[in-house]
């Protein structure tokens, strides 16, 4: 296994991080009231009724019962994505799927869960979230409401996580304490902030997370959401303060749970230095997992196997226990 050599990009996907320097990434001090920002929302968070609706998907698996949803999140988005249920045993465990700026199209069938409820939201402005008011474009989503911390997007698609497990533990209310959280990228990026102020979370599996060590993530090419961001800061400088309300490397250090995460060397989307602020930044959880991919958001030879890897870690952290 090794990081690519050959590929498109203007820059250097590794940015000249090796892995020591990588493995030693800190994420930055939070700003004045970090804790009391995010405590705040959520508490805004588990007082929304998020009535769910389930009707029978025109998706189907053998292994799958697929349900489509649709459930209210804070300041009333609607929310919409996929449940799916176990066709043989009991549920025993919930588990909350975030996706990249991509979105999703479909649910991922071939989680290697079992046993499990699981739930595919699409957060706010994207894919079954979409509205006319927020552009799905990646480029423009993560702008939206960039000005006012209250109402930045960001923040809004954190409280549809939380909303979220509001959703599972109302729909089964003996996974108390037995809910974890799956992301990828913005996914990833997300769920550090909610993992880490969400006590009913019992563990984490994030995926080259971003919006990490924000002085970071502005500063460094990419051909992800922070190309938009690091334009919009040149004619607004006072983003970067506001930014650090949203760090989730600062966010992780709050974390406390048993935790997986991947991290990339080489990533032409999210910088793998932001990605192991993040990771690092968890060394204090109950039980901590790194697993190093030689690349992110770029195809590799070996990949196959090393996803095959990343899988039975997966499997085994969301075990029924």
């Amino acid at each position: 296994m090794s990081i690519p050599t050959d590929h498109p990009f203007a820059f250097d996907p590794t940015y000249g991080y090796g892995l020591a320097e990588l493995r030693a990434m800190r994420p930055p001090p939070p700003p004045p009231g970090f804790d009391a920002f995010w405590q705040a929302r959520y508490a805004r968070a588990l007082a929304v009724d998020p009535q769910p609706v389930l009707t029978t998907s025109a998706s189907t698996h053998p292994d799958w019962q697929v349900h489509d949803i649709a459930f209210r999140s804070t300041g009333g988005f609607l929310i919409g994505g996929w449940l799916l249920l176990p066709r043989s045993g009991v549920v025993k465990r919930g588990l909350v799927v975030g996706h990249g700026y991509g979105g999703r199209e479909q649910p991922d069938f071939d989680i290697p869960v079992e046993d499990t409820a699981v739930l595919f939201p699409c957060f706010r402005g994207i894919s079954r979230s979409a509205c006319a008011a927020i552009s799905s474009e990646p480029y423009w989503h993560v702008l939206h409401d960039i000005d006012d911390p209250d109402r930045y997007i960001l923040g809004g698609c954190v409280e549809d996580l939380w909303v979220a497990v509001s959703v599972l533990a109302g729909l089964h209310p003996g996974l108390d304490g037995r809910i974890g959280y799956s992301g990828i990228s913005f996914g990833g990026g997300i769920g550090a902030i909610g993992i880490a102020f969400d006590r009913r979370i019992d563990c984490g599996h994030l995926v080259v997370p971003t919006f990490g060590n924000m002085p970071v993530w502005l500063s460094l090419p990419t051909v992800g959401s922070g190309a938009s961001v690091q334009a919009y800061r040149k004619t607004h400088p006072e983003v970067r303060e506001m930014l650090r309300l949203f760090d989730s490397a600062t966010a992780a250090t709050r974390i406390e749970i048993q935790m997986l995460f991947a991290v990339a060397r080489f990533d032409p989307a999210v910088a793998p230095p932001c990605q192991f602020s993040v990771a690092n930044a968890a060394s204090g959880a109950r039980h901590h997992e790194t697993f190093t991919l030689d690349a992110g958001h770029f195809d590799y030879p070996g990949m196959t196997e090393q996803q095959a890897l990343l899988s039975e870690r997966v499997r085994h952290l969301f075990r029924v226990r």
